[in-house]
């Protein structure tokens, strides 16, 4: 009987044509996504913060990291004054401030 019927062998199914380069793909476009939506914002909110502590004078209205309100009084290299009473005064690093206020908010608050 083994002469009328033939053995059936199985064949190798087909290699999936394009895989590495869909991986790759998809790689790229998730490597784009992240910078876009974590690195870049975080960057420019870095700059914006570094030039805002560069332009510190005396007189300004700030608040700390801390969040303390006053006005400084003196800026060094590294370290500016506040005064958050009158006759209080505090030694904070420049990079603690966060925010410029507008001029008179430390009479009203």
């Amino acid at each position: 009987m083994n002469g009328l019927i033939t053995d059936a062998w199985a064949q190798a199914a087909p290699g999936a044509g394009g895989g590495q380069f869909q991986f790759a793909l998809l790689m790229a476009a998730f490597i784009a996504l992240f910078y876009f939506m974590l690195i870049r914002p975080q960057q420019r909110r870095a700059k914006e913060h570094q030039t805002l502590v560069s332009k510190l004078s005396a007189g300004d209205e700030v608040v700390t990291s801390g969040g303390l309100l006053g006005r400084i009084t003196e800026v060094g290299d590294t370290f500016v004054t506040l005064e958050v009473a009158e006759g209080v005064r505090v030694k904070v690093q420049k990079v603690q401030v966060t925010q410029l206020m507008p001029k008179g908010t430390l009479k009203s608050a």
